[in-house]
């Protein structure tokens, strides 16, 4: 059985160690709050509790990463707030108790904001420059840099578009506002079931040799209508108060192309419309 430990065992973390369990893979699963200990516990996943910061490590590193092979990285920067700190020190800490383990293999979680914004309506590849305009997008691009250049393992960079899910959703947060900017700009967005669902599809591919780590994939669910028309939709389907948007504030915004999860992984998106 191969083990697994993923590092954040939060809003996508959770239900993929849930998923990889289902799949026959043993897993532990870190978590920065002594509450959630017992439902990790519960739900057959061996719990650690680990904290990253800009100058330390707290919790049993070692014995988390111990016997596993890959390691999935899914904690996202922390940037916003008072209690922002330095994503890409976080990573460094991080990759000395890597290369010290069985670990083989890194599946980082990115986002498609190392791209940046676009002046022009342009499909965006894997082969696209990243140019980052957000602190997010630049700090998410040096450790994928960081974790990629790495000798010791071989990383592959997974890059989401928008997280939605059942409890997740932009339009709860724009409904009812006016004055919204970019009405003509396109959504990338992606469902939380094709996040689990394309992660498992590597780690299949990866274990029957089908599919070399070290790869790039944008993860956005082929469905680009543009914000105006698509929030709009959304909140009439779930009744909720109109969103307004200004015409005069607009960009052509990024088509981001998930192309390559198509073509190489072969994997069809289970919620295409979102």
């Amino acid at each position: 059985m191969t083990q697994i430990s993923i590092l954040g065992c939060g809003w996508l973390g959770l239900p993929l160690a849930k998923a990889l369990l289902a799949n026959g893979f043993s897993v532990k699963g870190s978590t920065t709050s002594n509450e959630k200990i017992s439902v990790l516990e519960n739900s057959g996943i061996k719990p650690f509790l680990i904290a990253l910061s800009e100058d330390k490590t707290k919790g049993k590193l070692d014995d988390f990463l111990e016997n596993s092979k890959i390691l999935i990285i899914d904690v996202p920067p922390k940037l916003r707030g008072p209690e922002k700190e330095n994503f890409v020190s976080k990573i460094k800490n991080l990759i000395p108790f890597i290369e010290k383990s069985s670990v083989e293999n890194v599946l980082f979680i990115s986002s498609t904001a190392v791209y940046g914004d676009t002046s022009s309506a342009l499909s965006v590849t894997e082969e696209t420059k990243t140019c980052p305009e957000t602190e997010s997008g630049r700090q998410l691009l040096e450790a994928e840099q960081l974790l990629q250049s790495n000798p010791n393992f071989k990383t592959t960079i997974l890059r989401f578009g928008g997280l939605i899910g059942e409890d997740r959703h932009p339009i709860k947060f724009l409904a009812g506002k006016t004055n919204l900017d970019n009405p003509n700009a396109p959504i990338n967005l992606i469902h939380q079931e094709d996040c689990i669902g394309i992660i498992l599809e590597i780690l299949r591919q990866a274990q029957n040799d089908k599919l070399l780590w070290n790869e790039i994939f944008n993860a956005v669910t082929p469905f680009h209508p543009s914000r105006k028309e698509y929030y709009t939709q959304k909140a009439v389907d779930l009744n909720l108060s109109l969103p307004y948007f200004n015409p005069e504030i607009t960009t052509f915004g990024k088509t981001i192309s998930s192309s390559k999860i198509e073509t190489v992984l072969g994997y069809t998106f289970t919620k295409p419309n979102l």
